[in-house]
């Protein structure tokens, strides 16, 4: 395990160029005049993610647009009604119309059904949204439940923060500046587990943008940020399935996610308690998204139905 220190924000800006040994599979630039549908669609719920989080989930040019360039995501503190539950949970669910009523809206974009990947380097460059409340998160699950319901069949959070710019006593600094990378796998839920870390990461306050990325091998699994490496985990962390399959659950195609919610468990238990109201909206920049994989050792990239 590597130890925890603050991490110090390395500059990794201008084009896209050629990595030892990597092919470039996915890059959005966001250079468009709107999102491109061939590559993220949108989920639209009001269910609160399962972590009692408190936004509904658009489709709105009002919550997700291109501006100048970058995709933003934008949290408003609104009234909205929409689906109590997701889609995947809708089907076979004793009342699938059900509705919900949510004091924030903001949006969730993923690859889902249009690209899932099995190993490679995901790298997202990013500005993050501060403030009690506020949970961007760049992560991935699975394209099928191969192995079970979450968490059976794994989680791979790339980035995840909650309440930046808060004060907080144990941070360098002074304010919320941890950003985590983690790993769920295990049972279903509530038999689920999880691996990952919480360093320091100051220049995350600095309101620029910094390069968030997870390299996922069949034998570990590595997070970065600026290009440093602050995390990894090696198969033998996670590989406790049950399954015949060592490297199991984190052997599948996983798509991406990208989203910014308000309040929920993790967020509202930590700093300041709760949720916030100043500030709003609430703005997550994403610059670019890249994927990259090693023809060596990834499949090809996957369409919707996965393998």
């Amino acid at each position: 395990m590597l130890a925890i220190v603050p991490l110090i924000a390395v500059a990794l800006a201008g084009p896209v160029h050629a990595q030892d040994g990597w092919t470039l599979v996915l890059s959005d630039e966001f250079d468009g005049d709107k999102i491109d549908g061939s590559k993220w669609g949108f989920e639209v719920d009001c269910w609160g993610g399962g972590n009692e989080e408190r936004q509904c989930y658009t489709r709105s040019s009002r919550n997700a647009a291109i501006e100048d360039g970058k995709l933003v995501i934008m949290a408003r503190h609104e009234r909205v009604t929409g689906s109590a539950l997701p889609a995947h949970l809708r089907r076979g669910a004793i009342n699938p119309d059900a509705e919900a009523t949510r004091e924030f809206s903001s949006a969730r974009l993923t690859t889902k059904g249009k690209a899932a990947w099995r190993y490679g380097k995901f790298e997202i460059r990013a500005r993050l949204p501060q403030g009690q409340g506020t949970w961007p998160g760049i992560w991935m699950l699975p394209e099928r439940d191969r192995y079970g319901a979450w968490a059976a069949s794994g989680e791979i959070d790339i980035l995840e923060a909650v309440n930046l710019g808060v004060p907080c006593a144990k941070c360098p600094g002074g304010r919320e500046n941890t950003i985590l990378g983690t790993l769920h796998f295990g049972g279903v839920s509530p038999r689920n587990k999880h691996t990952g870390e919480e360093v320091p990461f100051p220049a995350v306050l600095d309101n620029e943008f910094h390069t968030y990325a997870v390299e996922w091998t069949p034998d570990r699994i590595s997070w970065q940020v600026d290009g440093q490496t602050y995390a990894e985990r090696p198969a033998s962390a996670w590989s406790t399935t049950g399954s015949d399959r060592p490297g199991a659950p984190f052997d599948q195609p996983f798509h991406l996610i990208i989203n910014l919610a308000i309040g929920g468990k993790l967020a509202e238990t930590r700093g300041l308690g709760g949720v916030r109201l100043d500030g709003y909206p609430k703005r997550m920049e994403i610059d670019w998204v890249h994927v990259w994989q090693r023809p060596e050792v990834n499949s090809p990239k996957l369409g919707a139905g996965g393998q």
